[in-house]
């Protein structure tokens, strides 16, 4: 399933999962509160939908599914590790397996980086700094898990 990410119920779904009040968003986009509800309702079961068909598609078994805020926490059956599925604002659907790699070697070392510290900005949460992919996304996804866990 495709996610809009140009439409405006995908803005106002990362306003909202950024805190920003229905009323508010209603507001900025000078329409009314219930539309932006209704708009939230569409887009997380659009999120939820999205989120279950990438866990079917790269078989990964489902532990927590939060739409709300974009995660799919669960389980590789063919690599056998930790996964999670992810909703970035700016990078779309990222799927990411728990792994130890050589990421000094790799060419898509930037790209991770990116990726990881964008994420986490998004979901306002604070990482150490460290030059290791594979750690900042340890850090990142024990953070985000505690996060979904809370709600």
């Amino acid at each position: 399933m495709f996610l809009p990410v140009d439409e405006k119920q995908f803005k106002f779904w990362v306003l909202h999962r950024n805190g920003l009040p229905n009323i508010n968003i209603a507001k900025q986009f000078r329409i009314s509160r219930q539309a932006v509800s209704r708009a939230l309702l569409s887009m997380d079961k659009r999120i939820e939908e999205t989120l279950l068909e990438m866990a079917s598609a790269n078989r990964i078994e489902v532990e927590k599914l939060d739409s709300k805020k974009g995660i799919l926490f669960g389980r590789s059956i063919p690599f056998k590790v930790n996964a999670i599925i992810f909703v970035s604002a700016k990078h779309g659907m990222q799927v990411w397996y728990e792994h130890e790699g050589e990421c000094g070697s790799c060419e898509r070392y930037r790209e991770c980086i990116e990726l990881l510290w964008d994420f986490a900005e998004e979901m306002n949460l604070k990482l150490q700094s460290t030059e290791d992919p594979t750690k900042l996304a340890d850090e990142l996804f024990r953070k985000l898990k505690k996060l979904v866990e809370q709600t």
